[in-house]
Parts: structure tokens; C-alpha cells; sequence
């Protein structure tokens, strides 16, 4: 593996997983990101030996740290115990122990929200802050990570918080609502603030962070999100996920 590369993270999605080694003196890649299109069906199995793949193509060394981050709750030596994005076989897996085994290695595992909150905290818009940051990606759903004064509060899943009236708040506030409903910049941002403001009102936060695909275009809705806590879009953008993987594989 590259030289400047002090651990590796590794970033299981629906359609792909990605790896890179990863320099943790600034959160970037030591080599060039290497992508495999997720398993159909994407079984435990399946998915345990695309992981090991990516390890073996970089050429990791014994003893490097190892992170993956995984679109589900995790809790170190318990079962899975919901999945949205995979094959539901993965439900009732130890997936740190499964891929721990298949891969002949010590892997640790947290939720992809989670380590992209832990990037930006660690490398990105958040890095610095202290008290409270929560961190949200808006995409097909809402994640969310809870980091405070450096320390990752787990499994937060606050993208399915209820908004009187209305229902689950990603099935109304998510990038993919504003596309379904054919919303303007402008509308979705109301929607946007209806559940930041219920953010506000449980959590008391001293920043959002907002990642996602669509952050980069944050100018064109961020002026009409009426909140009072400060809201920046995060930095790391599609890179986030693997480096707070290695970097929390770091941190064990």
C-alpha cells in the first residue's frame, strides 16, 4: 500500500463500494479511489468478498487500520437488525464479525451517516466547532450523525423524525422529495425548515452541517432556510464516507 497511507476506508453503498488508502495527517486519498459495483443480490456474502477485493487490490498491510462504512444502525457485536439499501438477508448478520472473517482481518464498521459526520468533523466544515454538530445528507433519504466536541453519538437516524401532519421527514424533506414533487428551490427550502426547526427544538444544536449530492448547489436553497442555528454545507462531499471510516477505524 502507498506509504503515506495510514489506514483504509472502505464505503458500502446500494449501487457501489469504494475504498481508498487514506493520508489521516489531512483526510485525503493516498491513492486513487478504486470502485466495484455492488453484488446483485447484494448478500452478505457477496458484499464480505468485494470488501476484501478492495483490501487486496491495495495491497494492505497487517496491522492497518480498517474502516467500513455501512448504510445501516450498527452496534459492535450485534446482529443487523433493519436494511433499506442491500439484500434483506443481511438482517440477523454481525457484520464486523462476518467481515472480520471473510476478510482474514480486524474490520471495524459504523454507519455510513456517521462516518461522513466524522469526516467533516474531522477534516471538513465542522472541524474545530466545539459542543453539538449535527450532520445531515440529503439524497433518497435524510442521514444524520451526531458528533459532540469530537465524539460520535451513533446511530442517530434522525432523517425519519415525524412532522405533524405530514409523516416521516424524509419522505418530505429529501432531495429526492424536491425531485417527486417537482419542487423549487425556494418551496423545498420551507419544507427544509420545518425539519431543522424540529432539530432545533430536540437538540439545541451549534451547527448543521449539510452534505449530500445537492450540497453543492447549497446557494440556491440555504437563503431561504429559516433557522437560527448556523448552517454550512459540508466540505468532503462523495469522499466523506471513506475517510470517517478510516479515520474512525483509527480511533479504535
Amino acid at each position: 500500500m502507498i506509504e503515506t497511507a495510514q489506514a483504509i476506508g472502505i464505503d458500502i453503498g446500494g449501487s457501489g463500494i469504494k475504498g481508498a488508502p487514506v493520508n489521516l495527517a489531512d483526510g485525503t486519498f493516498a491513492d486513487e479511489r478504486l470502485r466495484i459495483p455492488t453484488p446483485q443480490p447484494a448478500t452478505p456474502e457477496a458484499v464480505a468478498d468485494t470488501v476484501k477485493e478492495i483490501l487486496d487490490h491495495f495491497e494492505v498491510a497487517d496491522g492497518t487500520p480498517i474502516g467500513v462504512a455501512f448504510p445501516a444502525p450498527v452496534k459492535p457485536g450485534k446482529p443487523l437488525h433493519y436494511m433499506s439499501n442491500l439484500d434483506q438477508s443481511w438482517v440477523g448478520v454481525d457484520i464486523t464479525a462476518l467481515l472480520c472473517e471473510r476478510c482474514g482481518r480486524t474490520v471495524h464498521v459504523l454507519n455510513d451517516a456517521d462516518a461522513a459526520g466524522l469526516a467533516e468533523a474531522a477534516y471538513g466544515a465542522a472541524k474545530g466547532v466545539e459542543g453539538l454538530v449535527v450532520a445531515t445528507t440529503l439524497g433518497t433519504g435524510i442521514g444524520t450523525a451526531l458528533i459532540h466536541d469530537g465524539v460520535l453519538i451513533p446511530n442517530s437516524e434522525l432523517g425519519h423524525i415525524i412532522i405533524e401532519g405530514k409523516g416521516d421527514a424524509e419522505k418530505i424533506a429529501a432531495d429526492s422529495a424536491r425531485t417527486r414533487d417537482e419542487l423549487g428551490w425556494k418551496k423545498w427550502a420551507k419544507r427544509l425548515t420545518e425539519y431543522y426547526r424540529l432539530l432545533e427544538l430536540y437538540l439545541s444544536p451549534d451547527v448543521f452541517v449539510v452534505g449530500g449530492g445537492v450540497s453543492k448547489k447549497h446557494e440556491k436553497f440555504f437563503p431561504y432556510i429559516d433557522i437560527e442555528t448556523p448552517i454550512v454545507p459540508a466540505a468532503l462531499l462523495n469522499t466523506a464516507g471513506i475517510v470517517g471510516a478510516a479515520h474512525f477505524a483509527d480511533m479504535q
